[in-house]
């Protein structure tokens, strides 16, 4: 047999077999043609090596029928290429496509918090239904610096990790509704304006801001995103656009789970930071530069990938191959809602105590005497 000529007379068949084994996807006769391919080609291999062998054309369609067979056979994209993507290109292009939600919902936040905070510092009848004059000055002095000291810090940074990324997961699932994201939110921005306030009118506001500097600015920033992905989902819901409304949900909400699955992430550093850093021997300068420089780098992650995935046409959403079948199912709503852990919302180590009032139907306990 002349190996030239009868490369020359299959040579098209080999081609198309291996075009139709580099597509991602097959319509149903393609998937046809491909087996029927397959079994030609390796009759043809047969034939070759029993009458006359080739070292070349014999390694040639042996890696053909391997491509083809893993074709068949199913075989896919391993699976640290589908976690790259995720992480580079689809969170990113998620996160991206939120800027503006986050930006109001920030803005939103900060509004709340300062004007809670002014309300609380110049109304003396404010700070007294938080708390007596005693355990207001005893939070003020000790108990707010001792809340990122109490437990080890592996224990504070895996607790605090936890609270936070379930709450995340909670805007982000249950935003939807429209309500659970705002009621999260407002409810720690009056938090927080009323701690800012009490720590304020003793004399103490440098040190608050110096101890939640350091983890807040990421930490925030991941709950402020949590929030714009829920009322995000939520406003898809309203205003679906040209598409039909449940197609639109399903799209926004896979691409928003994954923002709430690569908040964990960010929550776990943030976590960290908090657990680790306020009780480091270092100026207080340095500890606010390294949550700068955390919130630096997710800023740099979303806007630079992020960027550049939107300009390559990714929303967020889940590969194409992927998407077959989905549908939006509702989520479960949990027992009440949750809220931050705020220096002096822990339990208190021995003893009941009395609660701190620091945000309205919620008690921070502190250590009272």
């Amino acid at each position: 047999m002349d190996i030239d000529v009868f490369g020359a007379v299959h040579a098209q068949s080999w081609q198309r077999l291996e075009e139709l084994t580099q597509r991602r996807r097959l319509s149903g006769a393609e998937a046809d043609e491909l087996v029927r391919l397959y079994q030609l080609v390796s009759a043809q291999l047969s034939q070759v090596r029993s009458t006359a062998p080739d070292p070349v054309l014999t390694s040639r369609l042996s890696q053909l029928l391997a491509a083809a067979r893993s074709t068949i056979a199913g075989a896919h994209e391993p699976a640290w290429r589908d976690a790259a993507r995720f992480v580079l290109v689809a969170v990113p292009a998620a996160l991206y496509r939120l800027r503006w939600w986050v930006v109001a919902v920030t803005a939103g936040f900060l509004l709340v918090a300062v004007a809670t905070g002014l309300w609380a510092a110049t109304h003396p009848e404010v700070l007294a239904s938080l708390g007596t004059q005693n355990e207001l000055k005893e939070y003020a002095e000790e108990a707010f610096e001792a809340y990122y000291s109490n437990y080890p810090a592996p224990a504070f940074a895996a607790q605090v990790w936890t609270n936070n990324a379930w709450i995340a997961l909670q805007c982000v699932g249950l935003g939807i509704t429209g309500i659970w994201p705002v009621m999260v939110l407002v409810q720690n921005a009056v938090a927080v304006g009323q701690a800012g306030a009490v720590m304020g009118t003793h004399g103490y506001l440098a040190e608050f801001f110096g101890l939640i500097a350091p983890h807040g600015l990421l930490e925030l920033t991941a709950i402020f995103v949590a929030g714009a992905a829920g009322l995000r989902l939520f406003w898809t819901m309203v205003d679906p656009g040209p598409r039909p409304r449940g197609e639109a949900l399903a799209a926004e909400g896979r691409a928003m789970i994954g923002v709430g699955i690569g908040l964990v992430g960010v929550l776990l550093v943030s976590g960290i930071i908090e657990g680790f850093v306020p009780r480091m021997a270092i100026p207080g300068a340095a500890k606010v530069l390294i949550g700068a420089t955390a919130l630096a780098a997710f800023l740099a992650y979303v806007i630079v990938l992020g960027r550049r995935a939107v300009a390559a046409g990714e929303t967020g959403d889940v590969a194409e191959e992927h998407r077959a079948d989905e549908v939006p199912v509702a989520g479960q709503r949990s027992s009440g809602p949750t809220r931050f852990r705020w220096p002096g919302s822990g339990p208190r180590s021995g003893g009941r105590g009395r609660g701190l009032q620091l945000a309205s139907g919620f008690e921070r306990q502190v250590s009272v005497s």
